[in-house]
């Protein structure tokens, strides 16, 4: 009886269930990052920071090339992560269930490394001397999760978000609208808040032209089709126009 009841009162928590392989992977991964990065000695970790963080000056002067990779590993702190990894999981998962994990994993990183990109050519465009903002350093995967977002809002817009601050319900595209718009006026507004807004748009940027790809070609192929289709029509009507007053062939110019 005993035995019995250890063996049916104890229930294996199914992961399988709740986490997908590629976000598992990703929350692993970024965990175990924080944790290296909180036992660094505080003498090492700016210049840490600076090696491995997005400095848009040290990528286009210093050939940094691999920093809009290693960016998206490293976190300013536990909150930041944490939202971060909440958001991986509470959107991701359903997105790799749809696409698979190998898809799933090249729309981060291209995201994630596209919001990096975005990020190095505002910043050296604002600041080419890099006296300034070029020489800020970004951390976090937030690039990475605003296209994730977006994701969410195109493949399904009509699911419900449930917010805690304000307490409301609304449909996942509204949602994301209105992340978008708190990062569009947080790189307007230049408050100074240590978040950068700029990766923010650019994640999301990158995965609409992602996702929006084929339909954009499609539409290319077809203005491409009608040009084409008015063109010969254009070619038929000169040819009919040159050839009305002439008389028929005879059956011998024929050629079989």
């Amino acid at each position: 009886m005993g035995m019995e009841s250890r063996r049916y009162g104890y229930q294996r928590i199914n992961w399988g269930g709740v986490l997908t392989p590629a976000v598992k992977g990703l929350l692993i991964a970024n965990t175990a990052v924080f944790i290296v990065q909180s036992l660094v000695p505080d003498n090492l970790y700016m210049p840490i920071i600076r090696w491995l963080g997005l400095v848009p000056y040290g990528v286009t002067h210093g050939l940094r090339l691999w920093q809009p990779f290693t960016y998206l590993f490293l976190h300013g702190g536990f909150w930041h992560l944490f939202w971060n990894m909440l958001a991986l999981w509470m959107f991701g998962c359903d997105l790799e269930r749809v696409w698979g994990k190998r898809k799933f994993l090249n729309y981060y990183f291209l995201t994630g490394v596209g919001a990096g990109c975005i990020n190095i050519l505002v910043k050296t465009i604002a600041d080419p001397s890099g006296v300034a903002s070029s020489l800020i350093p970004t951390i976090g995967a937030s690039g990475a999760i605003f296209g994730i977002l977006i994701a969410a809002a195109v493949l399904f817009p009509d699911r419900r978000i449930y917010m805690i601050l304000p307490p409301v319900e609304l449909p996942m595209r509204v949602y994301v609208f209105i992340m978008g718009a708190i990062a569009f006026f947080g790189t307007m507004g230049a408050s100074g808040d240590k978040v950068s807004h700029v990766s923010h748009l650019g994640g999301m940027l990158v995965g609409y032209l992602y996702l929006r790809r084929g339909s954009f070609f499609f539409s290319v192929r077809n203005r491409m089709s009608d040009w084409k289709r008015r063109r010969m029509k254009k070619r038929f009507e000169v040819y009919m126009h040159d050839h009305k007053n002439e008389p028929p062939s005879r059956p011998d110019r024929w050629v079989n």
